[in-house]
């Protein structure tokens, strides 16, 4: 008889400026007694509700910013009827569409001993001047940039943000490295301990909240933002973004200096325009350190 253990990333409250959040692992399977285990189950604890509500079915309300979500169907107006209840979900709607441009940082030395140390290599400067030029190609009005506050982030958009004038610029630490959540199939080259996935697992979950969803309501205009950090994030944030199970962020592989594209529509429809792009460098320029 097989035993499943299931724990998920939950909830996750942002004030002022950090996280409280509750964290979970993933399932395990017990071999059956032919040797093979039982496919890996990942149930979320009952208060949390469902992440998703079935195999290949679209939650709508992934963001909670879902119209009828928000409206107390209870207060009721007796004369207008549907009429009311009609014009207060109009209230919630979004109008305009985000672009979410998510840049992993460039080549640097990973041999150094301190994170602080962990400066660009010369190739991984040559590859934030790259990206940089094809951000600023594109000929759109970015609106902001926010990136993690590791070293190797900092600086790759200390360069990026050369070519893009007058674009401000962010600094958070949920957008930092880290292991979001133990990956399926596992891997035999990369094993961190339990508790790094509680605690980087939560911090990552709680990035996507709080950067990935639909625009708010008082949005008019189309807005296009970048995030520059990390693959694993940038990995995990994909699946999460799309409804696939993030427990397969490692299967997918991101250069240095890449160019992820993703699009949120007013109605919560996301849409994936581009995964790790690097056309735009010569292949002597790309690497996947």
């Amino acid at each position: 008889m097989a035993f499943r253990q299931a724990l998920q990333l939950a909830a996750c409250g942002l004030a002022g400026g950090s996280a409280a959040v509750l964290f979970s692992a993933v399932a395990v399977g017990k071999p059956r007694a032919g040797g093979d285990a039982e496919p890996r189950v990942v149930e979320p604890p009952a208060w949390a509700g469902a992440v998703h509500p079935g195999p290949g079915v679209w939650n709508p309300n992934w963001d909670r910013r879902e119209p009828l979500s928000l409206v107390n169907l209870r207060k009721r107006n007796s004369c207008s009827g549907d009429e009311d209840v009609a014009s207060r979900i109009d209230n919630y709607k979004a109008k305009a569409t985000r672009h979410i441009f998510l840049i992993r940082h460039s080549q640097y030395h990973t041999d150094a001993p301190r994170e602080k140390d962990r400066t660009l290599t010369p190739l991984g400067r040559e590859q934030a001047e790259l990206t940089g030029l094809r951000l600023a190609s594109l000929g759109l009005k970015f609106n902001k940039i926010v990136h993690s506050s590791m070293t190797r982030a900092v600086e790759t958009t200390d360069i990026i943000s050369k070519h893009l004038p007058g674009v401000c610029t962010v600094s958070t630490d949920l957008l930092r490295e880290g292991a979001p959540i133990e990956p399926d199939p596992p891997v035999s080259h990369w094993k961190p301990e339990a508790v790094q996935y509680y605690e980087d697992g939560a911090r990552i979950e709680a990035a996507f909240r709080n950067y990935i969803h639909r625009a708010d309501v008082k949005q008019q205009d189309d807005s296009y933002e970048i995030f520059i950090c990390h693959a694993n994030v940038i990995r995990y944030i994909v699946c999460r973004a799309l409804q696939f199970p993030p427990e397969g962020w490692l299967r997918l592989s991101l250069n240095n200096g890449s160019i992820t594209h993703l699009v949120v529509r007013p109605d919560g429809c996301v849409a994936l325009r581009a995964l790790g792009d690097t056309g735009f460098m010569p292949p002597d320029k790309i690497s996947r350190s």
